[in-house]
């Protein structure tokens, strides 16, 4: 079944490859050569560390490795004169330390936001350099031990569950329909959502299958409890077909417009959770959700299967426990604090009710024996 490819990343990499006939520009041939050959292993799932997942990685991936190392091979030329294979430790501590605190930058000018990618995506290509070299015969130092892989989560916006109905009652209709989507779902957007078919609806609109050649980690199907009636409605309103898609749109126009709504709505000021209204997005929702759904889900288990993870830090990262409160109330503090004496008098309660039917026993081999004897009193006045 074909999948969707929203900013089309496959695209961009065949395209890339095509490109490869006179090497990669701004880099020496051996880094050219180099970078190609570690790509295409990359590509075809080879030689990858022992530590990682095994299998080729996805096109976003190879996308932003090879964008990442090229930087890194000519940053690397351009400052040490030499090859990435050549750098040390002490040339990289140096260097990815000077991108941290802004003594490197874009050359826009601008800070990087997330230096810690380059430093996960260098030690990935170096781990791969020395399994390269172990199969030969020759062991290569690991200069990546002491490298920091820390950093910023990245600022998102915050919505409360009366933020996201304003938003969505001032939406186009359509737009309306996509946010109450996005909210009660939790799906990642655009990668799963918009490859949602008509046909993955179940049970009269109030389930939904999140395939698993759709999904980043795996499969599900999940019970829609917000926007159900809705979705029908959209669905018959514009009359789709069974096998057609849920949602038809440019990934970077509904951003421009939930952008724009929002900031008329909310204005410039930054949400709770540190980016500022106007910079919605739809991945935003995705951390909204779970911030709704974390205290109505009795178990952790069944949120991390509603959200596609795999590992329960997500909750947190996704959530910031942002609109959490204490719910703590009299009939849970009864359970908790008077629970020895509850169980004591019901304890007590068990061994009267014991000594009750014991009783109640020796009152019926009584009245047996009171029984036998007057039938027995009466046959002999019969005999007599």
């Amino acid at each position: 079944m074909t999948k969707i490819d929203p900013y089309g990343n496959q695209e961009k990499y065949i395209n890339w490859k095509r490109s490869l006939e006179q090497g990669i520009s701004g880099i020496s041939k051996e880094n050219s050569d180099l970078l190609i050959r570690y790509i295409t292993d990359m590509e075809n799932g080879f030689n990858v560390a022992s530590s990682t997942k095994k299998g080729a990685r996805s096109y976003i991936r190879l996308n932003a490795l090879r964008l990442r190392i090229i930087l890194l091979m000519r940053e690397f030329e351009a400052r040490f004169s030499k090859k990435i294979t050549e750098i040390n430790e002490e040339n990289l501590n140096t260097y990815f330390i000077s991108m941290r605190n802004g003594q490197i930058t874009k050359k826009n000018g601008e800070k990087y936001k997330s230096a810690k990618d380059y430093v996960r995506d260098f030690k990935a290509f170096w781990h791969w350099w020395q399994k390269i070299n172990r199969k030969q015969g020759k062991e290569v130092l690991d200069i990546t031990l002491d490298l920091d892989t820390s950093g910023e989560k990245p600022k998102w916006v915050y919505l409360t569950e009366e933020q996201v109905k304003q938003l969505a009652e001032s939406a186009r209709y359509d737009y309306k329909v996509l946010i109450w989507f996005l909210f009660d779902t939790g799906i990642r957007a655009p990668t799963e959502l918009i490859n949602i078919k008509i046909s993955d609806f179940y049970n009269d609109f109030k389930e939904l299958n999140i395939r698993q050649e759709t999904s980043k980690t795996f499969g599900r199907r999940i019970k829609l409890m917000l926007c159900s009636s809705l979705i029908k409605e959209y669905i018959e309103k514009n009359k789709l077909a069974r096998e057609g898609y849920l949602f038809d749109f440019n990934p970077y126009s509904v951003n421009k417009y939930l952008k724009r709504l929002s900031k008329s709505l909310f204005g410039e000021e930054e949400s709770p959770a540190g980016e500022k209204y106007r910079n919605l997005s739809m991945y935003d929702f995705r951390h909204c959700s779970c911030c709704y759904w974390l205290p109505r889900y009795k178990s952790e288990s069944a949120l991390k299967y509603r959200f596609g993870w795999k590992e329960s830090d997500r909750i947190h990262y996704y959530s910031e426990l942002l609109g959490m409160k204490d719910t703590i109330s009299q009939e849970d503090m009864l359970v908790d604090l008077t629970k020895t004496d509850i169980e004591r008098k019901l304890e007590n309660s068990e061994k009267e009710k014991e000594v009750l039917q014991e009783r109640m026993k020796n009152m019926e081999l009584q009245m047996a024996r009171v029984n036998k004897m007057i039938e027995g009193g009466l046959i002999i006045q019969q005999n007599g």
